[in-house]
């Protein structure tokens, strides 16, 4: 499995690029990738990871349904995601 980034042009002003988690020719997800990752460029100019999800609600109220959760209630799988997908973006020798 790896991480593929995707530079958008044209993209909303703080949006560094995409990503997309490539799975490897083995197992049953072999060809198949995930995407919906976005880094952001944050006001402090650091770089962060919003997941695939998708919004809904009404009038003024949005919720968010994330696509990539953790099995249990432990916050820091997801964590440990985003660092890897930073991680990555950091070592293709970008910032």
């Amino acid at each position: 499995m790896h991480v593929e980034f995707v530079d958008k042009q044209g993209g909303p002003e703080r949006l560094v690029c995409e990503a997309e988690v490539v799975f490897d020719a083995e197992g049953p997800l072999g060809g198949l990738k995930l995407v919906g990752f976005n880094l952001w460029r944050a006001v402090d100019g650091g770089v962060y990871v919003t997941l695939p999800s998708r919004a809904f609600g009404a009038g003024r109220e949005r919720k968010y349904f994330d696509y990539v959760r953790s099995c249990s209630e432990d916050l820091s799988e997801i964590r440990r995601v985003k660092d890897w997908i930073l991680s990555q973006y950091q070592e293709r020798g970008a910032s």
